[in-house]
């Protein structure tokens, strides 16, 4: 058997992705209808961080544009679905600090009242929220220890995108037990890949909607020869995990997590900002500067990694791409969508002045 024989088990089944249209939620939608012949895909997403042009345009896909928090999108979801994918999240924990609220009606209503649906139907085998291993690791610049899916969760958190991530998985576990709802939590490590585009959808009031992931951010500033940006030196460390892996690690969530359960995604290898940024000035053979700059006031998680043991022995899940192939796969696709990224990033040029 192949190592990727798990596509066979999703033949002939009806998928819901929630947040279809973003950066991994359109990779997994991609990775599906590419490896299964009869599949049938449904995407949510009201392109609030996202672009039209990351949904497959093919009858396997039925796009509703659209939050999953609006009564016309719920009052269309039938009980037909055999697997949920929740992705749809109020980008970033930037964003949250500037805008609570915003993040409250993207991030936390939209977990409860999808899981209000859903635990009325029958038919779902699974359902996978994402939440953010950040929720969770300890709150440290000093040395990293490897985060558990059984690691205590601290009460004071960095952001308010943090708290929406951990109510989702209260949200999980109470809809698991007391409605049977099979969820199963994946806690995402520091994505990164391609089909991430830069200032995707709409301006959310902050540098954050353009600049929105470190490891895109640094390509793209790279190849632009503009200065990178290192705040604290870049010693803050993170998991980098490339998002075929992590869409490969949802299947898998999907198909063989158990229900009420949570698991980490990502590589389990730790990695320093700086780095990423030597590696990726040196893989664009890039003239851009290193800009240094103070650590930011509101971050806390310093240095972390996660445990991917659990996911090994339960999921069968390993992350397969090593970073520096990822990094390149990355590189290559921003070379070659770098007009649709300059499109995007200058329509927000009138906003992005004010927080050059």
């Amino acid at each position: 058997m192949g190592k990727h024989e798990f596509y066979k088990d999703f033949e002939n089944t009806k998928v819901l992705v929630v947040g279809g249209a973003g950066f991994v939620g359109s990779n997994l939608v991609r990775l599906l209808i590419a490896n299964v012949e009869q599949i049938h895909v449904t995407v949510v997403d009201n392109l609030l961080s996202a672009e039209i042009t990351n949904v497959p345009k093919t009858p396997k896909v039925d796009f509703r544009e659209g939050s999953i928090t609006d009564f016309r999108i719920l009052a269309g979801l039938k009980d037909e679905y055999d697997y949920v994918f929740h992705l749809a999240t109020y980008h970033g924990n930037q964003s949250s600090i500037f805008d609570p609220v915003k993040d409250h009606e993207n991030n936390t209503l939209t977990t409860l009242k999808l899981f209000e649906i859903l635990c009325k139907f029958k038919n779902i085998k699974k359902v996978v929220y994402s939440s953010a291993g950040c929720s969770v690791a300890k709150k440290t610049f000093d040395e990293a220890v490897a985060t558990t899916e059984e690691s205590p969760i601290e009460i004071n958190m960095d952001s308010p995108y943090s708290i929406s991530k951990l109510i989702g998985e209260f949200y999980s576990n109470y809809y698991y037990k007391q409605w049977g709802l099979p969820v199963v939590r994946a806690r995402f490590q520091n994505v990164y890949g391609p089909g991430e585009i830069l200032g995707a959808g709409n301006w959310r009031g902050t540098y954050a909607t353009i600049w929105r992931n470190v490891t895109p951010t640094f390509i793209y500033k790279a190849i632009k020869g503009i200065r990178i940006p290192l705040e604290n030196e870049g010693i803050a460390t993170r998991d980098f995990i490339f998002v075929e892996d992590i869409c490969r690690g949802l299947m898998l969530c999907a198909l063989r997590g158990d229900a009420g359960d949570v698991y980490n995604l990502g590589s389990g290898v730790e990695t320093s900002i700086a780095q990423l940024a030597e590696s990726v000035k040196r893989m664009t053979q890039s003239v851009s500067e290193i800009e240094y700059l103070p650590k930011r006031a509101w971050d806390n998680s310093g240095k972390r990694f996660a445990s991917i043991q659990k996911s090994k022995e339960k999921l069968g899940f390993e992350a397969e791409v090593i970073h520096e192939d990822g990094l390149q796969r990355t590189i290559d696709w921003t070379r070659d969508n770098i007009d649709i990224i300059d499109k995007c990033v200058s329509k927000h040029e009138e906003h992005l002045k004010y927080y050059q």
